[in-house]
């Protein structure tokens, strides 16, 4: 029988450690994701798990980080997929909002709001959620394929990434799909009404 090289092996449980983190983040919330129910989750002893995170702090901005990246290169892969022409805003508008909706938010949502009561914490996230926002705005200009250099335009992506993120904490508590469809639709009407006339302008 043919034996994982360690290489491999140790990348798998760093995966696994890393993915089991967000869930539990998402699910039983920041006081509960402690190492130990991390380890058991990923089915990785507390050793190994502390061998490649040393502290819980190292273990969930390290799963938000490779979380976060692998959101952005399945955004990347699904612009293909986008339609042109009508119906393109909204369909990258519902995306966005999916994203914000989703588990990974859901998770550095619980980091978020630790980090606000924590200095030493807020100072290793911040960086993190500066970055974040800076990607997520470039793809949904990519997505959008509009000129960002623009004033208009750049408030308008902004504006619609913020209705995103309002839209995943209204979805936090309970499911808040039906009236979001509408909110979307809506809002992507009006974008598209106003990024034209910022073309023309």
């Amino acid at each position: 029988m043919t034996r994982e090289p360690k290489q491999d092996r140790s990348r798998v449980t760093r995966l696994r450690l890393l993915e089991s983190t967000i869930d539990c983040l998402a699910e039983l919330g920041w006081g509960a994701t402690t190492v130990s129910v991390v380890a058991e989750r990923a089915g990785v002893s507390r050793g190994a798990t502390q061998h490649h995170f040393p502290t819980r702090e190292d273990l969930i901005t390290a799963a938000l980080e490779y979380m976060f990246d692998a959101r952005m290169e399945e955004a990347r892969r699904e612009s293909a997929a986008l339609p042109t022409g009508a119906g393109r805003t909204e369909a990258v508008v519902s995306r966005l909002v999916d994203y914000y909706t989703g588990t990974l938010f859901k998770a550095a949502l619980q980091v978020w709001t630790a980090a606000a009561a924590d200095p030493e914490l807020r100072a290793r996230v911040l960086p993190l959620e500066e970055r974040f926002g800076r990607i997520a705005h470039r793809t949904a200009v990519e997505h959008l394929g509009v000129d960002d250099k623009d004033p208009l335009t750049h408030r308008l992506v902004q504006a619609t990434l913020d209705l995103a993120r309002g839209l995943g904490l209204a979805d936090v508590l309970n499911d808040d799909s039906r009236r979001r469809s509408e909110i979307v639709r809506q809002w992507s009407l009006q974008l598209d009404i106003a990024l034209a006339a910022s073309s023309r302008a």
